[in-house]
């Protein structure tokens, strides 16, 4: 049963148990009370029993009155009492999972949180996803056959609709304030990801970057294509990756009347993004992207997954074993990519 836009929450996948995940879902709660009447969180009831107690700063204010409410479905949100954090248990309660330390139980979890909030934006009854730090090791210790978010939500989409994976193609987007940048390739080692610049993966990725932008109220978005070489190649004395693949990727894109240019320098396109003169940059490779954006912006990063037939997004940082159990990770980013969630899913 598809229920109407008003209506249908956004869901938030916990994140590993044995990280930060829960802890800032927690903290985002008491910092916004007013997510408790649009968000529900997809997660282990007794992880996020632990996590309220983990950032309660005084057990007798306002602030730490939050409580959760345990729900089966996602209408059950409208009576869920006000106040009250609601929380789908969508795995099985993990055993054994220590604070800050890689396990297989709480990959498992991890991976099953995601499985169960995709399945509700793709059933229609969750109007986005937004997903919690997962530990890729963890899911490889559980057996799970993808490296991230972002491949993992593109195979439970491209299976929901019945089509190969390649025929669901998707695309990293990473935003601060002031600078977007979405990437050709995501998780896999350099030597791949050179490989994967090509005339057609360039192409692909402008026109998810376009489409995205459009359905975000960009009339006419101004994408920025960054080169692979040095200095853009400089010609061809750094490189032919520029002359033979990016170059020809951006003029086909200009054929199709899209407000497209590059290769740029990829050591300067960043920075005038950043003043304004593009809306986004394509960059070729995950560190060429993300470098610039977690430098200027990792507390209020967002993570978007461009092309899923949902709205999916993420805090731009990662478990962060090291703080897991001190209560002292913030929310910031959590909260950013609720943000972004909800003004996509207007759009």
């Amino acid at each position: 049963m598809v229920h109407s836009a008003v209506l249908r929450p956004i869901v938030l996948s916990m994140g590993d148990p044995a990280g930060i995940g829960p802890e800032i879902i927690a903290k985002a709660f008491r910092e916004r009370p007013g997510l408790c009447r649009q968000v529900v969180v997809a997660g282990d009831v007794a992880t996020l029993q632990r996590a309220l107690r983990l950032t309660a700063a005084a057990p007798d204010s306002a602030a730490d009155a939050l409580v959760l409410a345990e729900i089966t479905e996602l209408p059950a949100l409208a009576s869920v009492p006000p106040g009250c954090m609601a929380v789908v248990q969508a795995c099985e309660p993990p055993q054994g999972v220590v604070l800050g330390q890689v396990s297989a139980a709480a990959g498992r979890a991890a991976a099953d949180c995601i499985h169960w909030a995709a399945r509700a934006a793709l059933m229609g009854q969750a109007r986005a996803v937004v997903t919690a730090p997962i530990h890729k090791e963890a899911l490889a210790a559980a057996g799970v056959d993808h490296p991230g978010h972002t491949e993992l939500l593109q195979a439970l989409a491209a299976e929901h609709a019945g089509v190969p994976v390649a025929e669901l193609p998707v695309r990293m987007m990473l935003s601060c304030p002031g600078l977007s940048t979405v990437l050709v390739s995501i998780h896999v080692a350099l030597q791949q990801a050179l490989q994967a610049v090509t005339r057609e993966q360039v192409l692909q990725t402008v026109r998810i970057t376009e489409a995205h932008f459009r359905r975000a109220g960009f009339a006419r978005p101004r994408i920025a294509v960054a080169g692979l070489n040095p200095h853009a190649g400089e010609g061809g004395l750094f490189g032919r990756e520029e002359i033979d693949q990016i170059a020809p990727a951006v003029q086909q894109a200009q054929a199709e009347g899209l407000a497209v240019s590059g290769p740029h320098a990829p050591d300067t396109v960043f920075m005038r993004a950043r003043q304004g003169a593009f809306d986004v940059v394509v960059a070729m490779y995950h560190d060429q992207g993300l470098i610039p954006v977690k430098l200027l912006g990792l507390e209020q990063g967002v993570n978007t997954t461009l092309g899923l037939p949902f709205v999916r997004t993420s805090p731009d940082h990662g478990t962060a074993f090291d703080l897991a159990g001190s209560g002292r990770a913030s929310a910031e980013s959590l909260l950013a990519a609720i943000d972004a969630a909800m003004d996509a899913a207007q759009a």
